[in-house]
Order: structure tokens, then sequence, then C-alpha cells
């Protein structure tokens, strides 16, 4: 087939997000199709530039981040990045001939701004739901970009994979949501077999977006919930290292975290996966709408870990529900399982290191997830 995947790689130019997309077009590809990437900015494109600390609207510094992305990994002529009248990578009208010839778009994530004539023309169109319970709520209040983007696809789908559950609070809005997991493309994230790696590791934002509010309840972000947990390195003897974006990082290091700069250690997908592959294991904490809604969700970052051999220990979602939990992916919904998961861990360090290569291969190789994706995106 071929297969337009539209995301946002060159407006949030960190590495982390550059290999939740990259999971898709690697994995996509490695299925035998034809793939193309299409980065959609709207009449403008504003880019916050980390290296200058400023906005932009020039196109060389997103475009430098994508190419340099995807052409290093054979997608040399198969990406475009366009804002307004202006477009950087392939030639718009070759770009448009591949709208005409696609079998399948999907839309990952951001919202399509500004939808074109030449995005109708693909056999079929999905929109992929990365942020559950958001993406629903944000639906429902009319967000004008989402409401028309989803409205321009034929099938959704979503990683919260509770959706529709009696306790899962998140809405379906009168829309059928199909469940998707998110892939990790094997063959690029091999086991690293380093036993004494030393830290517990999270890479988070503070604070991502607003919060959202449906029905009364007031859904956050990461900071809400981390505070929770602020003190787990004064209860245990286990190093923690955190790269992170806004907070507090000089509070953090007074209760022991570890804190180096989130754009420094996510600043390229080689910088990303070097920071999880050097990690003992993940620490994660989630975001107060994931963990209050109970949507089922599971983080791309930490399939990376999982498939560099590196347990995780994560915020319970509802994970339990859908999948095995114990042995190379370990919950927690307070302080005290968070530390009783951190000694599990370390106490059989190398039977929690196997269980997570064995579960990403059963449950996020890209092969699987994709093959399932595409079937069910074009039946």
């Amino acid at each position: 087939m071929i297969i337009i995947f539209a995301s946002a790689i060159g407006r949030f130019p960190i590495g982390g997000n550059a290999w939740s997309d990259l999971q898709y077009l690697l994995g996509l590809r490695s299925l035998g199709h034809d793939v193309f990437y299409l980065e959609e900015c709207g009449l403008e494109s504003w880019v916050y530039n980390w290296e200058t600390e400023q906005l932009t609207t020039e196109l060389d510094y997103p475009t430098n981040y994508v190419r340099n992305c995807l052409e290093g990994l054979g997608f040399e002529n198969q990406w475009i990045y366009r804002a307004g009248e202006r477009s950087v990578g392939m030639d718009i009208d070759k770009f448009k001939q591949i709208c005409h010839e696609a079998d399948l778009m999907i839309v990952r994530g951001s919202p399509i701004s500004l939808w074109r004539e030449e995005y109708n023309w693909p056999q079929r169109r999905i929109y992929i739901d990365a942020d559950p319970g958001f993406t629903q709520i944000n639906i429902a209040s009319g967000h004008s970009e989402l409401v028309n983007t989803v409205e321009h696809c034929d099938r959704l789908f979503t990683i919260g994979q509770r959706i529709g559950a009696a306790d899962c609070l998140i809405p379906t809005i009168g829309r059928d949501w199909l469940l998707t997991l998110p892939p990790v493309a094997l063959p690029y994230w091999s086991v690293t077999e380093d036993d004494d790696a030393t830290h517990f590791s999270s890479i988070m934002q503070w604070h991502s977006y607003r919060e959202v509010v449906y029905e009364g309840v007031t859904y956050g972000n990461k900071d809400k919930e981390f505070l929770k947990f602020i003190d787990i390195p004064q209860l245990t003897k286990q190093p923690f290292r955190i790269a992170l974006s806004g907070g507090f990082p000089d509070e953090l290091s007074q209760y022991g975290w570890e804190v180096i700069p989130g754009w420094i250690a996510s600043f390229t997908p080689e910088s990303y996966q070097t920071f999880v592959q050097e990690s003992r294991a993940e620490f994660g904490v989630a975001k107060h709408g994931y963990v209050a809604t109970k949507g089922g969700w599971f983080s791309d970052r930490s399939v990376c870990y999982l498939a560099s051999g590196r347990p995780v220990l994560v915020q319970d979602t509802g994970l339990s529900d859908w999948l095995p939990v114990g042995e190379g992916i370990l919950i927690f919904r307070d302080q005290k399982e968070a530390v009783n998961g951190v000694e599990a861990i370390n106490a059989d360090y190398k039977r929690h290191r196997y269980a997570a290569r064995q579960l990403a291969q059963e449950y996020f190789n890209s092969d699987k997830v994709l093959s399932s994706l595409l079937e069910a995106a074009m039946s």
C-alpha cells in the first residue's frame, strides 16, 4: 500500500516525540508499504527553538529537524513540511500525486489544522488518539481543528485500552473508538546488556498543556500526580534521574532527584535512545487525567524501555485489565507500592529485564501492532 503518515515531528522537535512517530514509519515500511511523512502546520509554522529559546516562524529549524530524523533512516524524498503556501521537502506536485495514489492516510495525535482538498484523495483516512481522555474531552468541548480532523476520518483509533469500560471516565462522545497499541520497531531498539546501570529514570514535561474540564471535573497534567511521589528518592537507596522540562529542578534536587534539562536528554532521537538505554529501569508518573479516567493508557516511552530490556515501574491507569504486570512491568498507586516495586525489580533484575523484552515482543512489536491496525483501518 501507499500510506501517508501525518504528525508533528518538526513542530515538537524532541527526540521522544520523534521516536513515537518513527516507530510507525519504520514499522509500516518493514511490512512492505511505501510510506510518506506529512507535517501540516496550517497557515503558519510556530515552533519553539530549544537552542535559541525563542519561537520561530521560519521553516529552517523544524525542517532541518525532520530531515535529520528521517533521511538518515532512508526516507529521502518521502516527506513534506507545509505551512500556508510554503513547503519544504518533496515537490508539492509530486506529493499531490501521492495523495491521489494513496491507499491510506494516518493522522496521529496532532490534528490537521488546515484540511486541504488533497487530503480527501487517499482511499481511507484514520485518526489515532495518542492522548486518551484529553482527546475526547477536547472534541466534546468543540476544539475546532480536532473536530474537523476526526470528521474527515473514516475510522478512529485510541491507545486508551479501557475506553467504554463501566468505570472508565473517558467519554466516547457517540463515536466508535477502535483499540490499538503504541508500536516499537524492535530492530531499531536492541537489548542493551549493561546489568550495572545505576539509575531509575524519567523523562517528563511538568505541564504539557491546559487542563481540560468535563462534566465539572478537571483533568490535569503530570504536575498534579508527581507531587505525590516527590520524596521517593528519600525512601529508598535507589538513585533516581529525571530529564525534566519545566517544573522546579532545584526543588526536586533537594528531594534527592538527579535532574537534567529534558530537552538536552531528548534533543535528538539518538540522545533520547541513549538516555533510555543507559537507565536501569523507568520510573513513570502519569498525567493526572490518565490516572483519574482509568483509561488504560500506556506510554510509547515505556515501550522503548521494555524493548531495550529495561523494566518499567509505572503509575497505574488501569493497566492490569489488559496487560500482565508483575514481571518486566510493575505498577504503583501510592508511595508504598512504588517503593515495593523498586525493591522487587532490584531483587531479581535479570528476570525483570528478560520479561521486559518479552513483553515488548509479545504486545508492542510493530509488525503485530501495525498489521492489526491496517486490517482494521482498511476492512
